[in-house]
């Protein structure tokens, strides 16, 4: 039996949620569930897609991962009854197993929002992995729901000259330039701006261009050039573009928010590393009185030097 590209995304999701033991799949579908009952309406797409995620997801998590889950769609009215349906059979206790007599268990918390999730959740790393091990369409219901819970603040409108900078990285394929230049415009470490540079799904391309307000066909432009994973497939620049038609300028600034956090205390503009060069720049800023002796001696007379 052929797969539908939701299990398959599902299949995908499963081989990258579990990091170094850390199984981040709970947190995964409370987000994603979190993210659906922001929103009082979805299309029918929008649900297929929750539905097909999520029923892959709550499948391999905890009871209590699927008690929050349950509690979130239940104060949800157009909640999705194939998710309520299977919930139900996932945690309906066998017969004469479950004794009348047993105590109620008192069901975990509600999740917090999803936008508190990846704002709050320390440590930091943990908050950008799990948008870095998204699929692209769980990528697509973070960023299309982050702004529903609170605003960031707004970046400080880069001058045309780092727009100029990075469109130039790109249409040169130079990543390194690129990386440099999203680095100082967006205001993130160096090792992130590699990471979103080298993203072979090309969300976080989007997320920097709609933070810094890149015109779009800017970004029509970086998507072809920079990338060849992207740039090669049609479909992917088309859905990257809608994606960032799509995307507000609230939830762009709130990934970035988060991103920023990994940046760390900018370098002075020269610090001497090696012994040498402090040696040298002592030389350098001798004064003329200490460097005086040696010129006064050379040009002694000949007859002061031989005594006559």
């Amino acid at each position: 039996m052929v797969k539908s590209p939701a299990n398959s995304t599902v299949d995908a999701l499963l081989d990258l949620a579990c990091r170094e033991g850390v199984d981040v799949r709970p947190t995964l579908v409370r987000v994603l569930t979190d993210l659906y009952v922001q929103k009082p309406s979805h299309t029918a797409d929008e649900e297929t897609q929750y539905v097909e995620l999520a029923l892959g997801l709550i499948q391999t998590v905890d009871a209590a991962t699927r008690a929050a889950v349950a509690a979130s769609l239940r104060s949800y009215p157009a909640a999705p009854a194939a998710i309520l349906a299977k919930l139900a059979a996932l945690d309906t206790p066998a017969p004469d197993i479950w004794p009348s007599n047993a105590p109620e268990i008192e069901a975990p918390p509600l999740a917090p929002a999803a936008a508190d999730l990846l704002l709050h959740v320390p440590p930091v790393d943990e908050r950008i992995e799990l948008f870095f091990a998204a699929t692209p369409e769980e990528r697509h219901l973070i960023l299309t729901n982050l702004d529903v819970t609170r605003s960031a603040p707004r970046l400080p409108a880069p001058p045309m000259s780092d727009i100029a900078r990075i469109e130039k990285a790109a249409l040169e394929r130079n990543q390194q330039d690129f990386s440099r230049a999203i680095e100082r415009a967006l205001g993130v470490s160096r090792a992130l701006a590699d990471r979103i540079t080298q993203d072979p799904s090309g969300e976080p391309l989007v997320v920097v261009a709609k933070a810094l307000a890149m015109p779009s066909p800017v970004l029509q432009r970086v998507l072809l050039f920079l990338n060849p994973a992207i740039g090669q497939s049609v479909q992917r620049v088309f859905e990257l573009a809608q994606l960032f038609d799509e995307l507000t300028p609230e939830a762009a600034l709130q990934m970035a928010a988060i991103w920023q956090t990994t940046r760390r205390q900018r370098r002075p503009v020269h610090e001497p590393v090696y012994t040498e060069d402090e040696r040298r720049s002592a030389r350098l800023t001798a004064t003329p009185s200490q460097r005086r002796p040696s010129r006064m001696r050379d040009d002694l007379p000949l007859r002061a030097k031989t005594g006559r």
